[in-house]
């Protein structure tokens, strides 16, 4: 299963990369995790914060492998527990697709964003920074497949 996280942003700090790239790293054989990153639109009095979310969801929606299952990561979605994203998990591998998982930037993500997506993830009810929010995302999809395939990272 490839899962792709979409993340609408801006370059990041060294210890976001390096993260990111840690966990993505440790994903590998029957699930990889891929990282696309499209631009953040400029920011300016002609863009309202309405016209910005719009052409970052545009950007965001282009970049969706054809057929993907998508999941709108943001606060106003569905808190799951470790064992909770491990069944995802297990339901996305069964369902044979691309996984998509939508990361949106400073203004969250565009109403059309949450149209494409089948299902909504909160990692926290605090809003996170992007950046910190694809580390987190990351490490808990590795920490879920390792609860499925009965690795000993997760001890809980």
């Amino acid at each position: 299963m490839r899962i792709s996280i979409i993340a609408a942003s801006n370059r990041q700090p060294a210890w976001v990369t390096a993260g990111f790239e840690d966990y993505a790293k440790r994903l590998r054989g029957r699930c990889t995790l891929a990282l696309v990153e499209v631009p953040l639109a400029k920011r300016s009095g002609a863009n309202v914060a309405a016209r910005v979310l719009e052409i970052e969801g545009e950007r965001m929606l282009a970049a969706i492998p054809k057929g993907a299952h998508v999941v709108a990561v943001d606060v106003t979605g569905a808190p799951w527990s470790t064992q909770q994203l491990g069944g995802s998990l297990r339901a996305w591998l069964e369902l044979g697709v691309p996984v998509a998982l939508l990361i949106g930037g400073p203004d969250g993500l565009a109403p059309a964003c949450f149209a494409r997506a089948a299902e909504r993830w909160a990692l926290s009810r605090l809003t996170l920074p992007h950046g910190l929010a694809r580390v987190v995302v990351a490490e808990a999809l590795y920490r879920a497949w390792a609860v499925l395939e009965g690795h000993p990272y997760h001890r809980a």
